[in-house]
This record gives structure tokens, sequence and C-alpha cells, in this order.
């Protein structure tokens, strides 16, 4: 009989504040940021998480967040080049877009929230129509990642009729090329390309009027840019010498007090200030004087200089702006430094609420590094010299999470509580619910256990100290010197007695566990580790096992092997030597028959511990395996690598039956269980993660197909999105087609080649409905009718008859569901045959008048696409004209529809207003002669809220 197992699944991952692989958004109250492959929306004064945007099944990190300027949606992009639109109130997907092939790293939103642009590290633009939920193009021509984009709408999108363009409608994009490109989207070509400085360009700025561009570079030169409004109006134009006219043209370089890669620039949205961020930990504001201000100063310089000449000095102030450098010197004075806000930690990405608050202050909200948040008040500018501005921490964020990796992690006996230490905090978390219910300071931790009863949390340090921690008062009992060297190891005996510790100063140290009852006569005892013997070690130990039944120690060493002693007499046993690198973990199974071991060798071996003999050596994880752990009461283990996975083994039958993704980074702590019921696992991701049985069977074979399938289709959807393949026969040597400027937005994935292939069964099963239903009118005709009753008709598919639908219905149903993202792409996987097969669909759908919008968008996509084939076969004229006769039937019925409909609500607004109108003269009781007084008065007439 074939064994089965039960399938592991995710939960949510919690102890993520903020991670730092994307840029965050702040509102004034809500932050949204980024959770690795979660976006998690935050209230920043009451620290409550309100919501979490989580798709289930998507393991691919956040890289992007941008808000629409209606509010209500979100873009938000990620590392495997697709693009989430997500909806606030109902927080979930409203739309898909797949076209990058690599991380998005920049979004932006034109002024309407009708068109998204987006850059990624593959290089490319791509403009998508959020209404059509369809790519409108894709624009190349940088030749590294794009790091800023920006929509340059403030200027009229009519343009004159001598002009060579239609429309103004721009847009600026930066990447680490060191290249800044306008594009003209109407023509979709880029209209000027700026050198703009000698190393890459990571930030780009915009001021609220839109004719200053910051950019800031890899090495903290910061450039001020000016754009003529002028060329955007007249179009782009050659000068007599042959030359373009330029919309940005270079003005000044603003100094900066770090020269440290400039990351982010921001103009505040409403009030005069400029943010740029060039150092880790530290924010500089700049002030934005007024014109009048800047004239002052000047006219102060000019008075110092005459004074310094009058006196006899004769020497013209550098300071003082000559004609020629006048608009310069302005440029760089009407910024001045404010104040610099610093921040606690290493700042990933701040940002600014849209509005200012009272007294002309604003906030900051900065995204740190560490998995923690902070806003900072920056006050209101005074003309005040007696004290320098400071800006104040309104609030910080970090308690649900660690600051460091999580290093280690243990649960108590009832599997309710959960302990994770890293560096600098212990944190003991509720098992069901996820939250963090205590934090504690401790020192850098590297491993530890709950002790007995579950009331006390030892833990074991990289200086070889053993600290205790009281859960119920929240502190620390008692600090114990154990070693001079890294505690890496420490185990409870099976009898609860007491517990070992294993250091890297060559010790193995034994250790009674005493409870005392305390002076103050409270009936709660108090715990102590009383030393009572050492083990001395040739090698520093890194891991140290009871076996379950209290018999046995193993001793993992440095020089890569396990040593076995007797656990009463400490008399030696056994040496298991075979692994290449030292063994960093170890467990025994509960009927103290196998040990597992884990190395850095990225192997993990089992063996028998009767005779120490190797029962099998597995090849298991890419990178070091970091942890393994038998499941209880079974011969089930676990183990956790440096390559992200954790992986689920068979000890008897040394097969993999479960390989689970989900960190995106080194998992360092693994913890299982007490019931079989889950396993925990952490991260250099500084996430926690529990992973719970479900009652789903797995079969071994069945999973090996799925992984194989999954292989098969990702490959499959690579090879067709390849785009440096030569053309021909694949000869190497051949030349690879030069890539055009604009293309079409086009990325097939496992979901568009599942929808197509939906699509040519739907049109497989209807051609077989129709062609049987055919044959049998065919078999009908010049029959007499007493053999009409012996012809059966055709039994109909049992997929038509449960739906109750036509084939034609059916077809259009299947096409409905695919998403309108994913629509185009599908189409691209049909084969010509079906093609034509499908047009003949769209003949009877626009003649019914099904889905006319949809109808349209397919028929013009498919003779966009299969032209050529199209012209050159004459068959489909008898598809084509009369399809072209109906769709123009019902095109123009929609659009008599649609005129009648808009006359009838502009008669309805009509006699809106005029209601209106006369309420408010009733309700105000204003006659003409009325009226007519109070204008000769000169009194403002009344304000009535309608």
């Amino acid at each position: 009989m074939v064994q089965s197992y039960l399938r592991h699944g995710p939960t949510q991952a919690f102890g993520v504040v903020c991670s730092p692989s994307s840029n965050s958004v702040y509102d004034g109250k809500l932050a949204y940021v980024p959770a690795l492959e979660d976006v998690l929306v935050w209230d920043v004064k009451t620290g409550q998480m309100v919501a979490m945007w989580h798709e289930t099944g998507h393991r691919a990190e956040v890289t992007c967040i941008e808000r629409s300027p209606k509010g209500g949606t979100f873009a938000v992009g990620y590392a495997d080049g697709s693009i989430r639109l997500w909806d606030i109130s109902s927080n979930s997907v409203v739309a898909t877009f797949n076209g990058h092939k690599r991380a998005v790293t920049a979004l932006a939103f034109d002024d309407t929230g009708a068109r998204l642009a987006s850059g990624s590290q593959d290089t490319d633009l791509i403009l998508w129509d959020i209404v059509g939920e369809a790519g409108l193009f894709r624009l190349r021509g940088h030749r590294d990642q794009i790091t800023n984009i920006r929509f340059l709408s403030k200027y009229p999108s009519s343009t004159p009729s001598t002009s060579t363009t239609t429309s103004s409608r721009l847009l600026i994009s930066s990447s680490k090329d060191t290249f800044v490109k306008l594009w003209d989207l109407t023509t979709q070509h880029c209209v000027q390309t700026i050198v703009a400085h000698r190393a890459e360009v990571w930030s780009l700025g915009l001021n609220s009027e839109q004719d200053l561009l910051l950019t800031g570079s890899n090495e903290g030169e910061l450039k001020a840019w000016k754009i003529e409004p002028g060329a955007l109006v007249d179009g782009i134009k050659e000068s007599e010498n042959g030359e373009l006219s330029k919309v940005i043209h270079p003005v000044s370089t603003l100094p900066l007090a770090s020269p440290h890669r400039v990351s982010q620039i921001a103009f505040h949205p409403t009030l005069p200030y400029l943010f740029v961020q060039s150092h880790d930990r530290s924010v500089e504001v700049f002030r934005v004087r007024t014109d009048d201000e800047i004239r002052k100063k000047h006219a102060r310089r000019k008075k110092r200089a005459d004074t310094k000449a009058a006196m006899g000095k004769g020497e013209k102030a550098n300071n003082v702006p000559d004609k020629g450098d006048v608009e310069k010197v302005e440029l760089a004075d009407s910024f001045t430094p404010y104040l610099v806000v610093r921040a606690t930690g290493k700042i990933k990405s701040f940002a600014l609420p849209e509005g200012a608050l009272p007294k002309g202050a604003t906030q900051l909200f900065f995204a740190l590094s560490n998995n923690a948040i902070e806003v900072y008040s920056i006050p209101q500018y005074t003309k005040s010299k007696e004290s320098l501005p400071e800006a104040a921490r309104l609030y910080s964020l970090d308690l649900p999470g660690h600051r460091t990796d999580v290093r280690t992690l243990s649960l108590s006996s009832d599997d309710t509580l959960l302990a994770s230490a890293s560096n600098g905090s212990l944190k003991i978390w509720n098992a069901r619910t996820t939250s963090c219910i205590r934090t504690l300071e401790c020192g850098h931790s590297v491993c530890g256990t709950f002790l007995p009863g579950d009331q006390y949390v030892v833990i074991g340090t990289k200086s070889g100290d053993m600290q205790i921690f009281d859960l119920s008062s929240s502190a620390l009992v008692e600090t114990i010197k154990a070693h001079t060297a890294t505690l890496w190891s420490i185990q409870i005996r099976p009898d609860q007695q007491a517990l070992v510790t294993g250091s890297a100063d060559k010790d193995v140290k034994f250790w009674n566990i005493e409870w005392r009852q305390p002076d103050s006569g409270s009936d709660r005892k108090t715990v102590s580790l009383v030393h009572a013997r050492t083990l001395k070690m040739t090698d520093d130990v890194l891991s140290v096992r009871y076996s379950p039944n209290g018999k046995l120690l193993a001793v993992a060493l440095l020089d890569s092997t396990v040593k076995v002693f007797y656990q009463d007499t400490l008399k030696f046993f056994l040496s298991l030597y075979g692994h290449k690198l030292p063994v960093l973990s170890m467990d025994i199974s509960h009927d103290s028959k196998l040990i597992v071991t884990s190395s850095a060798d990225k192997n993990v071996k089992i063996w028998g511990l009767d005779f120490g003999d190797c029962h099998k050596s597995i090849f298991a994880h890419d990178e070091s395996v970091m942890q393994v752990a038998f499941e209880k009461k079974s011969h089930c283990f676990w183990t956790v690598g440096k390559d992200t996975l954790l992986k689920y083994w068979d000890g008897d039958k040394f097969e993999n039956i479960q390989k689970l993704e989900g960190h995106h980074g080194e998992i360092w702590a693994l913890a299982v269980s007490n019931f079989a019921n889950f396993v925990v696992t952490g991260s250099h991701d500084k996430s926690i993660r529990i992973w719970e049985k479900l009652d789903e069977p797995l079969f071994l074979e069945e999973e090996r197909e799925r992984n194989l399938e999954q292989l098969y289709e990702s490959g499959l959807a690579d090879t067709l999105n390849r785009e440096d393949l030569p053309i021909g026969s694949g000869d190497p040597t051949s030349e690879i087609p030069a890539q055009a400027e604009t293309t079409n937005v086009s990325k097939q994935t496992t979901e568009t080649l599942m929808a197509g292939e939906r699509i040519s069964e739907a049109l497989e099963l209807a051609d077989r409905e129709i062609e049987a239903y055919r044959a049998y009118e065919n078999a009908k005709e010049g029959l007499p009718e007493e053999q009409l009753a012996a012809i059966q008709p055709p039994p109909r598919n049992p997929i038509l008859v449960a739906h109750n639908l036509e084939p034609e219905a059916w077809v259009l149903r299947v096409v409905e569901g695919v998403q309108s993202a994913a629509l185009h792409d599908a189409l691209l996987v049909l084969p010509f045959g079906r093609v034509m097969s499908l047009m003949v669909y769209l003949n009877l759908w626009a003649k019914r008048e099904w889905n006319v919008p949809l109808v349209s968008r397919i028929l013009f996509f498919l003779l966009k696409t299969h032209h050529h084939q199209i012209v050159a076969n004459r068959t489909m004229r008898t598809t084509l004209i009369p399809l072209r006769m109906h769709l123009r039937a019902a095109l123009l019925h929609q659009k008599s529809t649609i005129n009648y409909n808009l006359a009838a609500l502009q008669f309805i607004r009509r006699q809106s207003d005029a209601r209106r109108t006369a309420q408010f003269y009733e309700e105000v009781g204003l006659d003409e002669e009325k009226i007519l007084s109070t204008i000769t008065e000169g009194k403002k007439r009344k304000r009535v809220n309608i």
C-alpha cells in the first residue's frame, strides 16, 4: 500500500513591522509599508495593524508601492515583475499586470489616476491603462535598472497646429545607466536624453509647479534642471543649425552636507520644503525661499560689498552675483538648509503626508532597515534666531518585531508560548494569535529554551553567559558566566532536573535546576542553575543533545565529528564521522534509535545509535543546513538552510516529503511542536512563520508530478518570453535582431498559458458540438417522414448540459472568465486554426450583440497580430464580411443608446439645477427689488449650503 503523509501549509508571517525591500507611503495617519510578500497598513498613533494585503500563493517580495491620486487604489510592484492594484476598502486585488521580466523598481500614476507607468530592473518602461486593465506600450532605451518615473502633467495637452506633437503628456525617467530620459507618450518616443551624472542616477525630484527637476547620483551629487514650458507647448522644433529644441536645461549643482548616495528626493506637496536623503541615518531638510527673501539677501550682500569697497579693500566680494551668473546664484540661494532629521536606525525610505499639520508644521515618516518605523514632526519656520529648529519624534513602532535576525526559537511544553531571541531582545509570543506578549532586553542570543514549568526562559549568548528571565515579572533573574566563549547549544535533560550547555571554549557543562523558596515569603519559587560537572573536549562544541531515554549524550565538534557518551558516567561510546564540514545541528528520535546530523557541507546524515553506522547521506539543501529536528513520536524530521527553504523528510525511507518556500532570507532557527501539529521557523528576513499540519493527504508520487509540471510550465513561459534568441535555425553565431524603441506589452506566465489552453479547449468542444449537429441535419435531409423518427439527435456534451448553454455561449463564458490584463497574452497562445474558429464565434456574438466591447477588443487584437495570415487566406472573407456588417450595426446601436442616455442625463441635470435655483430663492425669500437694493448697498449675499 502506498504510504501517505499529511501536508503542511503556511500561515501568515509575523514579527515583521517593515521590510527594507521597497519604499513606503504615509498619509498622516496610516502607513502603508512592505512586509516581504505582503503590504501592511499600520495606524502609527495606536501601533495597531489595520490591514494586511496578502494574496494566497504569491511569494514574490514587494519592491515598490505607489498611491493613486484618486486615493482608493494602490499599485504594488513585486520582485517577479508583476504589478497588482489593491483596493483599500476591500483589501483585495482589483487587477494584475504582467509585463516585466524582473523586479519592478519604479511606479507612477498620472494626475487622473487612469494610467500607470512602471519601470523595472529589465530596463523597460511600460505604460498601463488602469480602466481597460491592459498594457498600452513598452518603451525601451535605458540600459540599466530604472530608478524613478515622473509624469509631467501641469502643461496643457493641446498644442498649436504648427506643432509636430499632438500632446504634451510627457514622462521623465532616470536610470542607473547615468541617463535621464524625456518621453513623449503621444509619439511613444524619447525626445531628449540627458547625461545627468557621471555615476548612477538614484533619485529624482519634481516640484509642484513642475518647472524644476532635481537629480541625485551615487556619488552624492545633487543637480538642478529647468523645464521649459515654452518648449513643451510649441512642440519639438529644429533650430537653424539643425539642433532640436531642448525641454530640460541644466542650471546648477546644489551643495550637500554628506557625500554619500542621494537615495531619495522629495518636495513637500504644499509647504516650501525640500527633503533629501544622502546619508544612511539622516534626511536633510531645505527650506525653499520666496523671491522677496532672495532679493533681500542679494541686497544685503551688495551692501556689504559696497561697504568693503568704500573701506579701501578694493576687491569685489566673490559671493555677489554677476550678471551672467544671476540664475545660478538665485537657484542656489532659493534653497537654504533648515534642519537635519536623524533616525535611530538606517533609513530605507521616507514619506511625506499630503497636507500640513496645525501651525504650519509637517510630519516626516521613516521606514527603517532594522524592522521599525518612525514619525518625526518638522516645526514651522520662524525668523527667530534664539533657538535652532529641531525635529521631534512623534511615534515609533518597533515592538511587534526584532531589530536583528531571529537566531533561536523555543516552544513551551503546551505549545501556547513561543520564545524568539535575537541580538538585543527576547520576545514571547502567543503561538495561536501570533501577538507579542513580552519584550525583554538580552545579550547577543545564540540559543535558548524554556525551563520546566514554562515560567522561565534561559538564553545562551555570544559572550558565553546564560541569562535567566522570569516571564511573569518580565525581569532578568540571573546572569551566569557559564563559558568564556560563545555558548552554541543548550538542552534540558529528559528528566527535567538538569540541563547541558556546549560552548566554543571546548567545554560541555552540566547544570542542576534548583528551585528555591524566596525570603520574602511568597508562594512562588525561584529557579537557579548550579554547576555540577564539566566534560572537556578537544575542539569547539557546536551542539549537544540528550537521547530521549536519558542514557546517551551526543556532542558535535568543530572537527566535523559527533562524539556520543554515556550520560551518567560520561564514558565514550561512539564517534560519528563522515561530514566534510562541521555539524551545525543534530537531533535524536523519540525512540533513541536514530540520530540525524546537519552540516555546513549541505548534507544531512542519518545514523543508527546502536552501532554508529550511517544509514543514509542526503544532499538536503543548496546551502548550509542550519537546523534539524525530529517530529515528535515519528522518524520524520525537518531541516532548514541558508537557501531559504524548509524541508520535511522521512527518516526511514530517506525521501523528501515536502519542500516549503516562503522565507526571503537564510533560515537560522527551527522549533517543532510538542504535539506534532506545526513547525516554527525564524529567518534573516526578521520574520517568524508557523507551518501548520493540514488534513489534506500527501502522496510522494503526486507531489513529484506536481513539481515536474510546475517546472515544465515555468520553463515553457521563460522560453516564450526570451527575446535574445536569434532568428532562423538557432545558430548562436547569427545576429540578434535590434529591438525597437516601442513594442507591445506581452509576457507569458503560467496563468496566461492555462487561459489560452482553456479557450482552445472551449473552441474545440463547441466546434465538435456544432459539427455533430450539422451532420445530424444533413442526415435528415431527403429522408421520408417515417424514417426521420429512427434518426436520433446527437447527445449533447455533459458540460453544456450542466450549464444549460449553447456552444457559442459556452465559448463566450470561457473568454469572459479570462482576466482582462491576461487576455491578449492568452490569445497569443492560440494556433491560427483556432483563431479562424474564434472569428466565426465573434461573428455570432456581434450578430446577437453579446458583450460588444469584448468582441471589438478581441477582433482588433487578432487582426493586428495575424494580419498577414488573414490577408493571405481567402476563406476568411466569408467570415470577415458578415462580421464587419454585424459589428458595425452593433456599434451603431450602442452609440445611439449612449447618445440617448447622455441626452437624458443632461436633461435631468438641467431640471435639477432649475429646481435648486428656485428652492434657493424661496428659502432666502428674495425678490427682484431686494436683490437690487442689496447690490446697491454693497452687502454680500448670505451664503446658503444646498
